[in-house]
C-alpha cells in the first residue's frame, strides 16, 4: 500500500509517497506530472526489497510552490534531492529520473556520488554541455515556437495549460506517447496556443485510464502549472551555474531507459546511445522499447520494472 506524507526540505514542505522497506530508491517524476507517474513502480520495487519514495517535486502538485522563478534552479532542484535523502534518515540512495526528473537524477549523481549509489534515466540521457546557452540554440534550431522557448513568458503556457486541467493532461499525455504523434513540439506560425498542437482524443490508449486523468488533474488543482514551467524558466541559468562540471563524468553505476517512439529523440541527437559510455563510463545497460513513447514506465511498466529491478539488484 502506498502511503503518503510531508516531509520538510530545504524550506519547503514536499509531499512523498513510499512503499516497502530496505534500500532507498528515489523516484523523480517529469514535466506535467507528479508522484503519481510512478504508481506502477511501487509495488513492484516495494516487494523485491526497497524502499520507494516518489516525491512531488518543487512546485509540483502536493508540494511547496515557492515565489521567485529563481528558485528553481538546478541546484535547487539536486539540493532537494539531497535534502530528501537526508529527511528521510538515509546516507545513501539510488535516484530514478523520468523526463525533467532524469536531468535532475543524472545531476544529482554527478554532483554527489558519495550519496547515490546507482541512477537510472528514463526518456532524457545525459548530455554534454552546450557551447552557448541553450535556448538560443533551441531557437535557432526550431523556431520561436519549439515549446521550451513558448513556456519562457510567465504567465502566458501558464494561463493556457490551467484553463482545463482535464482537457491539457489528455491532449499531453496521450500526444506525447506511442500512440500519439512523435513529433518535435512546435507551435506554428500563426497557430495560438501549444495544446492547439496536440489532437483531443475521444478514446484513450490501453495504458491510460479516464481514472489517470482525473487523478492527475485533482493534483493540479493546487498549484497550477507555474512551479514546473519555472524549471525550463530557468534553463539557461542552469547553464551557467553548471559551468564548473563541464566535462565531469557521471561515476555512479548508470543505466537508461527510453522508446523508440519517445518525442525526445526528435530534438535532434544521432548516436546518443552509443555516446552513452562517454558521459556514464559505468553505464550498466540500456533498454530502448520498441513503439514506447515518452511516458516511459507508464506505458510500459512492466518491462521497466524488470529491468530497473535488475539493476537495482545488481548494485
Amino acid at each position: 500500500m502506498v502511503n503518503h506524507r510531508e516531509v520538510t526540505v530545504n524550506g519547503i514542505q514536499m509531499h512523498i509517497a513510499e512503499q516497502g522497506t530496505g534500500p532507498l530508491v528515489l523516484l523523480l517524476h517529469g514535466f506535467p506530472e507528479s508522484w503519481y507517474s510512478w504508481r506502477h513502480q511501487f509495488q513492484p520495487l516495494a516487494d523485491a526489497g526497497f524502499h520507494v519514495v516518489a516525491p512531488d517535486q518543487r512546485g509540483y502538485a502536493g508540494t511547496d510552490k515557492p515565489d521567485a522563478i529563481e528558485d528553481y534552479t538546478l541546484l535547487h532542484l539536486v539540493g532537494d534531492v539531497i535534502g530528501l535523502i537526508h529527511a528521510l534518515g538515509e546516507r545513501e540512495a539510488v535516484v530514478i529520473g523520468h523526463d525533467w526528473g532524469a536531468p535532475v537524477a543524472w545531476n544529482t549523481a554527478l554532483l554527489r556520488p558519495d550519496i547515490i549509489r546507482g541512477v537510472a534515466g528514463l526518456s532524457v540521457p545525459p548530455t554534454r554541455r552546450a557551447p552557448a546557452k541553450p535556448l538560443s540554440l533551441l531557437e535557432q534550431r526550431f523556431g520561436k515556437g519549439f515549446y521550451q522557448i513558448y513556456f519562457q513568458e510567465p504567465g502566458v503556457a501558464d494561463a493556457e495549460l490551467g484553463a482545463d486541467l482535464k482537457d491539457t493532461f489528455r491532449r499531453f499525455l496521450v500526444a506525447a506517447s506511442g500512440d500519439g504523434a512523435a513529433a518535435a513540439p512546435v507551435v506554428p506560425d500563426g497557430v495560438t496556443g501549444f495544446l492547439s498542437t496536440m489532437p483531443y482524443p475521444e478514446t484513450l490508449p490501453s495504458w491510460l485510464t479516464e481514472a489517470d486523468i482525473d487523478a492527475f488533474a485533482a493534483q493540479y488543482e493546487r498549484n497550477g502549472f507555474t512551479g514546473g514551467l519555472n524549471w525550463y524558466r530557468n534553463i539557461d541559468r542552469n547553464w551557467e551555474l553548471t559551468a564548473a562540471w563541464a566535462g565531469a563524468q557521471i561515476t555512479p553505476p548508470a543505466f537508461y531507459i527510453t522508446g523508440t517512439r519517445d518525442v525526445v529523440r526528435t530534438f535532434g541527437m544521432p548516436g546518443f546511445i552509443e555516446k552513452l559510455p562517454e558521459l556514464a563510463p559505468n553505464l550498466r545497460g540500456v533498454l530502448d522499447l520498441d513503439g514506447c513513447g515518452h511516458w516511459t514506465q507508464q506505458e510500459r511498466p512492466d518491462e521497466v520494472n524488470a529491468a530497473l529491478i535488475e539493476f537495482l539488484k545488481g548494485l
